[in-house]
């Protein structure tokens, strides 16, 4: 590591610091040491930590122990700390220009906001002004970060843009000429991070007049560009909006263009070409110049030789030559999923009992729950100890017994979210470990392995035969963290081989293993877990994307772990434990 770059982890450590209210000197200790460390550049770290930089008088021993670490490891055990016991929302909006970690942290404490959705929400609705110390500017001066932050073309959470895309759609729709309307782009592919807001209309007469309206909408700033049926501009909030304005009978092709990919959009207008069609603007032509009908998207498809492909798995990735052997299996819905196998209680970082986080998982129609909260070693998370597991199984054991008493259908699974330690470990002796149903290993540590390092430490976890799922197995944080260095294929792989599933961890902040790496896991035959990694009843709401990234990596039901019964969950658990675990051939199928 260069100095340039410890200077950098320095900073990140000041701004949590100042963020979780430490006191100003520790704050300005790491601020003063991220000042001298930058002065020296590009220079390798530990040689300058040789020579002259530990001996600097103006450098607290609380920045040289950091500094060491990161000389010696790559990584810093206190960053990494702070950044867990940071929600993911406040890591997000220390994006937002203007708004430092002291205002944050009266945020969070006094609205108990953590997402920069419910920022904007709470600076529009005037929450925010009744905040001491804040009032109507202070809320102007935020709302006007989030557009700055916006207008720059950064990239926002799916849901965040979503949510700004459907207040857009209705304030179009109140045009009594759209007849009707989508939201396209990579918001309709579910992508995990989005930028532009694209919407479609068919509306009543001419689509160029009526795109030109648009421009005297509430809340724009500036055209960007129009003067035909595409009108793009630019809100006062700084989100950018490309309206699609056709006849209705073009409405199919325009929504199919403007959801794109535009690889995926390339590939079909060459497959058309290829068989004397002309796919052009949004009209469909043959030989002889005479227009195609195309009343929805699965004609177009059905035009061209093609099995409907759904929007999530427009992303020019073997979709079209699947689409050309046949229909694809049917992908997973959230109708599918029977249970939940990753959320927290009270016992740890939770903020609801066992009951409470049963009852939101029967109100959204599972029918099992498997708690899992923080292990021993994850103290900051509040990791539970041996006595404290056991309470918990008692109150489980009891919770359980209750609901046979009253001919409920539901039951609540014994799990842990036990860390992978830096040499491999699973957290708990096996003995200990045979207690629980299943065991979802995680890595929350030493972040800055290299990749043989971090692989070889999350291969030795996969031979622990209590291991049920690997959790969020690439340490993402969507927009504030990269993922770790590690070879996800050969982890894919050996999770295949000896029947640990991979977490699909459906937290919007985490994605985590990506679509792209479902699509890995379905060809070696690795089951997935869609885990809601929920902390309240309202993180089952993660569900929803969770299964968009499934679809989107062509998972079906059978690719999936929780759509199977608990007793056939334990029994995959117990197979491993057996020393059984086998792979399923059906499994194994490529779909493209």
């Amino acid at each position: 590591m260069d100095c340039r770059s410890a200077a950098f982890a320095l900073t990140q450590i000041a701004t949590l610091l100042e963020l979780h209210d430490e006191d100003r000197f520790s704050v300005r200790a790491m601020q003063t040491a991220a000042r001298v460390v930058a002065s020296h550049g590009e220079t390798d770290l530990g040689q300058a930590m040789a020579r002259d930089l530990a001996a600097e008088d103006v450098i607290a021993p609380a920045a040289i122990e950091v500094l060491r670490d990161l000389a010696t490891s790559n990584g810093s055990a206190l960053l990494e700390r702070l950044q867990e016991e940071t929600p993911e929302g406040l890591l997000e909006m220390l994006r937002v220009p203007g708004l430092g970690p002291s205002r944050i942290r009266s945020i969070h404490d006094g609205l108990h906001i953590d997402s920069l959705l419910d920022l904007e929400l709470a600076a529009r609705d005037g929450r925010l002004a009744e905040l001491p110390k804040f009032g109507a500017k202070t809320a102007e001066k935020i709302l006007k970060g989030i557009a700055d932050l916006r207008a720059t073309g950064a990239y926002v959470l799916w849901q965040h843009g979503r949510a700004e895309a459907e207040r857009i759609a209705d304030a179009i729709r109140a045009n009594p000429d759209v007849l009707r309307l989508e939201i396209a782009g990579s918001i309709r592919r579910r992508m995990e991070i989005v930028r532009d807001v694209d919407v479609v209309c068919a509306v009543r007469g001419s689509p160029s007049v009526v795109a030109a309206s648009f421009a005297q909408l509430r809340g724009v700033k500036e055209v960007l560009g129009g003067g035909g049926r595409t009108l793009s501009l630019r809100l006062e909030d700084g989100v950018r909006v490309d309206v699609h304005c056709v006849r209705p009978e073009q409405f199919a092709l325009a929504l199919w263009r403007a959801t794109g990919s535009s690889a995926h959009v390339k590939q079909l207008t060459e497959r058309a070409a290829g068989m004397g069609l002309v796919l052009a603007g949004d009209e469909l032509r043959d030989r002889d110049g005479a227009l195609v009908s195309i009343p929805d998207e699965p004609a177009l498809y059905a035009r061209l030789g093609l099995a409907y492909v759904v929007p999530e798995q427009r992303e020019a990735m073997g979709e079209v030559e699947a689409a050309a052997r046949g229909p694809f299996p049917t992908l997973i819905t959230e109708a599918d999923l029977v249970g939940a196998l990753h959320c927290h209680s009270q016992y740890s970082d939770g903020g609801a009992t066992i009951s409470d986080m049963a009852n939101a998982a029967r109100a959204r129609g599972l029918r099992y729950l498997g708690v899992s909260d923080h292990s021993q070693s994850n103290t900051y998370a509040g990791g539970l100890a041996r006595d404290a597991i056991l309470r918990q199984h008692d109150e489980i054991d009891a919770l359980n017994a209750q609901y046979v008493a009253q001919g409920i259908a539901f039951r609540v699974l014994k799990g842990i979210e036990a860390d992978i330690l830096p040499c491999g470990r699973v957290d708990y002796d096996a003995a200990f470990l045979d207690r629980f149903d299943f065991v979802i290993g995680s890595v929350h540590s030493r972040y800055g392995m290299n990749e043989r390092q971090m692989t070889d430490r999350v291969l030795k976890a996969l031979d622990d035969p209590h291991l049920t799922i690997l959790g969020h197995p690439t340490g993402r944080l969507l927009l504030t963290r990269e993922p770790y260095a590690i070879d996800i294929a050969a982890i894919i792989e050996k999770a295949g081989a000896v029947g640990v599933a991979m977490e699909l961890n459906a937290d919007p902040h985490r994605l985590d293993i990506d679509w792209r790496a479902c699509r890995i896991a379905q060809e070696r035959g690795a089951l997935v877990s869609i885990g809601p990694d929920a902390h309240s009843p309202q993180g089952f709401e993660h569900l929803e994307l969770g299964i968009a990234s499934a679809r989107k990596g062509w998972l079906t039901p059978a690719n999936v772990l929780n759509t199977r019964s608990a007793d056939e969950v334990l029994a995959f658990a117990r197979a491993r434990r057996d020393g059984a675990a086998t792979t399923a051939p059906h499994l194994r199928v490529m779909q493209g």
